[in-house]
């Protein structure tokens, strides 16, 4: 098992902090400012979010961005969609990454500082979303890149939000604000900036006095749907994001 002092420091791109109680703070960052997503921070947070989940005296997890957005940029660095080697790697990282999140065995919060355009599939593996009215979701690197949305957006969204609903979400690469979200299920509370750590860490305590075994298991037992889910859809969905790079690839080799 896992212990904390071993990891905290392990990860470039998250600042892990943990209460007497056992709430582990992760803030998601890039040289402490906003993260900016690439191929080595997709390869990290699998191991990010197992070394997390093997803690056992991880009680409640507060999951949260630095600066002004969750995650809302994405750079190509690390990332080879156009070999068969290359794109090996994300389907794997990709398949783990969101097998190794549902697996954390503890309820895990997600506080939302901003912007979450790029993998919000993280946030709807989270049992409690809190956002700040600023808060926007949108799917906006897969079709930038020309590339299907295989790695579980395609398969939450319209799960959470409803099969048309989900389907317009993707195809239109449409923009939910904090408040649509948060009428389609998305989002639990709206909170002024100022107050998103503070109201997450509010009901973090509350579930902190629950028997460990009791939180525990209610996590898992209320995932298991989603756990289903990623399992059957997100292998077969970054296959066909796969296929698409490909042809990118053959597009580009031809102009």
């Amino acid at each position: 098992m896992a212990k904390i002092d071993t990891y905290k420091s392990a990860f470039p791109h998250a600042k892990l902090t943990r209460s007497p109680d056992g709430i582990l703070e992760v803030v998601l960052h890039t040289d402490g400012d906003t993260l900016v997503f690439d191929g080595h921070t997709h390869e990290e947070f699998v191991d990010l979010f197992h070394q997390i989940g093997q803690d056992a005296d991880n009680r409640v997890v507060i999951l949260t961005g630095a600066g002004k957005a969750f995650i809302d940029r994405i750079d190509p660095a690390g990332f080879d969609f156009f070999t068969p080697r290359g794109y090996d790697k994300i389907y794997r990282e990709g398949k783990k990454v969101l097998a190794n999140l549902l697996d954390i065995p503890v309820p895990v919060i997600a506080a939302l500082n901003g912007p979450t355009t790029v993998h919000s599939e993280y946030v709807l593996l989270c049992d409690v979303v809190i956002a700040t009215p600023d808060t926007v979701f949108q799917d906006k690197p897969h079709f930038g890149f020309g590339i299907v949305p295989g790695d579980g957006i395609h398969s939450l969204w319209p799960h959470l939000i409803g099969s048309i609903r989900g389907r317009y979400f993707v195809l239109t690469q449409q923009t939910l604000d904090a408040k649509e979200a948060k009428q389609l299920g998305v989002v639990n509370e709206i909170v002024s900036r100022d107050h998103l750590h503070v109201r997450a860490r509010e009901i973090a305590a509350s579930i902190a006095t629950l028997p460990p075994l009791t939180a525990s298991y209610t996590r898992v037992a209320l995932t298991q749907p989603l756990r289903r889910l990623v399992d059957e859809s997100v292998g077969y969905g970054l296959a066909l994001e796969g296929i698409s790079a490909a042809d990118v690839a053959r597009s580009r080799a031809g102009s």
